[in-house]
Parts: structure tokens; C-alpha cells; sequence
């Protein structure tokens, strides 16, 4: 009977010497071709006693696929060696960390993706505005306490004869009058995201922090269609079963005015878990933000007619509602830097 280890060893040290390219395609065809040695070794099996064949013809289909894998793994030394870089392109690639999107920018993009699927319209507008913007079109007087330097950061700048000082807006609101000039003419459905600046730093308040805006403005809007708005925004975001109400208030830029306020899913809006007062919400309602209906002043200002149209607004902060939506109880972990916090989100 053929000794098929001794081919064995013998192919295995000839193919391990082989010093180029060409040596190993020849001794591929040697071993593995037509009339190579493995051919004949099946050709042999007629030969073999019929209670050895079996065992014969496993001992070579081993042989036949040692050899593929003998031939292929010198093949990528000798290319590797050519080249002068050792290169494996079978070999998995080297993984590396992934990061992520920050959860302010994680929630924008969740909140634009809800407006945008009832018409609303993305927009930018300025972070640095004149008095005029951020307050007189919004129907808010020289008098107001908002515009204290307490309430509002003031930029160290001449002021404008006609707009007043610069400042950094303390509200995405100074986005109302500038859509309402750039439309000129209702239908206006905007969603303004921006970042906002007034000097308060505490565990829900950041000097810099997020809002965005919204403002519908066309032909016969009512509480009823932002009511329906706010609904639809609280199951989107927050999820199915969220609810929202409306709380009588006063802002200088809507009349009728409101807080939001939507159920807390803690405790499913009941403000009780398991006999015990619920711990984030204490009554089964959280605090959301302000809006209204668009006083019939800030329409004109910004050249609308308030006896043929009219519409309303509301400003949200993003960081209040994540902290809404995850149960988070410090606005400043946000701005930390700390990498065990944001590898959460």
C-alpha cells in the first residue's frame, strides 16, 4: 500500500522551502494538478484490500485538503515578503471605540424628526440679537424685568440707535418676528432650535442651555389645534399613554398664556407607586414649559394681520425634557465632560 504520511511529510518540508512564487506553483501542480500525486493516490485505491479502502481514502482527502491549506499559507508569506509589509486580508479588522452623538444633540435630532412629520419646518436664527428681537417684538417693554442684567446677558457693545443693545438671547422666541418677515405671508409652521443664555447655574439651570420653539400661525388656529400638537409631541417623545395640560399663566408674547405640564410616566400620572408619593413627580404631573396663543401685538409686529390670522407659540428647554424623558435630576452632568455619564446615553 502507498505510504501516504511519507508523501505527507515530504510535500509539507518541500512546500515549506519553497523560496518564491513560481517554486510554489510548481509544486502545486506537482501535487495538486491532473496527473499530481494526490491524483494518483485515489487512482491507487483499486489496488487497496476493500476493508482498507475506506480508511485509504480518508487519509488522502486529509493529504488533498492539508495540501490547499499548506500551499495558501505559503502563497501570503512569500506575496507578504515581496511586498516587505506583512498583510493578511483574511484576518478580521481591529475594532475600535465608537463613539456617540451627545445627548443634547441625540434629542434635537429626535425632536426635529417629530415636528418634521406634521409640516413643521426647521429653522436657525441668530444667537446674538439686539434688544429689538429678543424683546420689544415680542411685545415686551423697557420696564419688563427680563430685561435686567440679572435675567440677560448683555454683550460690552455700542448699542443700536434704533434696536438697543446687543445681547445673547435669552430665548429661541426672537425666532417668531424674523419667520414671520421672512414668510410674509401665513402659513407658517417653524420649529427653532437654538441655544439660549441667561446667567442662572444651579442643579435645572445652565448659563448656556437649549430650547426650541415652535409657532403656527395661519387662518382660523385655536387652542384646540395647539392642544393636539402638544399631545401628539408628548406620545411621540415621552411615549404612548403620555398626556398633557394646560395651566392658566401670563407671558408678554401670548395671550391666552400656559404652562405645560405632562404625566409623569413614573408613576403613570397617578403620583402614587405602591401607597408612596412617586419620588419624581410628587403630584402625577411634571412641569414642560410655557405657551399661548401669539399676542395679536407680536403679530403685527411681525406684519401679520391678527384680524385675519392668528396662531400660537411654545418654548421648551431640550435639557428639561431629557431630563423629563431619562429621570435625570442634575442639568449640569450634561456639561461635566464625564465620560461615565455620556457613555450612557
Amino acid at each position: 500500500m502507498v505510504d501516504v504520511g511519507q508523501i505527507t511529510k515530504l510535500a509539507e518540508k518541500e512546500i515549506k522551502r519553497s523560496v518564491s512564487l513560481d517554486v510554489l506553483s510548481k509544486l502545486e501542480i506537482k501535487y495538486l494538478g491532473r496527473n499530481g500525486e494526490i491524483n494518483k493516490l485515489l487512482s491507487a485505491i483499486k489496488n487497496i484490500p476493500d476493508e482498507q479502502k475506506k480508511t485509504y481514502g480518508q487519509r488522502v482527502n486529509k493529504l488533498k485538503a492539508s495540501m490547499y491549506r499548506y500551499i495558501e499559507t505559503r502563497k501570503k508569506e512569500l506575496q507578504n515578503k515581496k511586498s516587505g509589509v506583512f498583510f493578511d486580508k483574511t484576518l478580521p479588522g481591529k475594532t475600535y471605540p465608537k463613539g456617540s452623538l451627545h445627548i443634547v444633540s441625540f434629542a434635537i435630532e429626535e425632536i426635529t424628526k417629530v415636528f418634521e412629520k406634521i409640516g413643521f419646518i426647521r429653522v436657525s436664527y441668530p444667537e446674538v440679537d439686539w434688544e429689538y428681537g429678543a424683546f420689544e417684538s415680542l411685545n415686551m417693554p423697557v420696564n419688563h424685568p427680563a430685561r435686567d442684567d440679572v435675567e440677560t446677558s448683555f454683550i460690552d457693545t455700542p448699542a443700536h440707535p434704533k434696536l438697543g443693545k446687543m445681547v445673547l438671547t435669552p430665548h429661541t422666541s426672537n425666532g417668531q418676528n424674523r419667520e414671520m418677515k421672512r414668510v410674509g405671508k401665513p402659513p407658517i409652521r417653524m420649529i427653532n432650535i437654538s441655544k439660549c443664555y441667561r446667567p442662572n447655574w444651579d442643579a435645572t439651570h445652565t448659563p448656556m442651555f437649549h430650547q426650541f420653539e415652535g409657532l403656527c400661525v395661519d387662518k382660523d388656529i385655536s387652542i384646540v389645534n395647539l392642544k393636539g400638537t402638544l399631545d401628539y409631541f408628548a406620545e411621540k417623545y415621552f411615549g404612548v399613554g403620555t398626556k398633557t395640560r394646560l395651566r392658566p399663566h401670563h407671558f408678554q408674547f401670548t395671550e391666552p398664556s400656559f404652562e405645560v405640564d405632562i404625566s409623569c410616566n413614573n408613576c403613570g400620572g397617578t403620583g402614587i407607586i405602591k401607597a408612596n408619593r412617586c419620588k419624581v413627580c410628587k403630584s402625577g404631573w411634571l412641569e414642560l414649559g410655557g405657551t399661548g396663543m401669539v399676542h395679536p401685538n407680536v403679530l403685527r409686529e411681525g406684519g401679520i394681520d391678527p384680524s385675519a390670522s392668528s396662531g400660537w407659540a411654545f418654548g421648551f428647554g431640550i435639557e428639561r425634557v431629557i431630563m423629563m424623558k431619562y429621570g435625570l435630576d442634575d442639568i449640569r452632568n450634561y456639561y461635566s465632560g464625564d465620560i461615565r455619564f455620556l457613555e450612557q446615553f
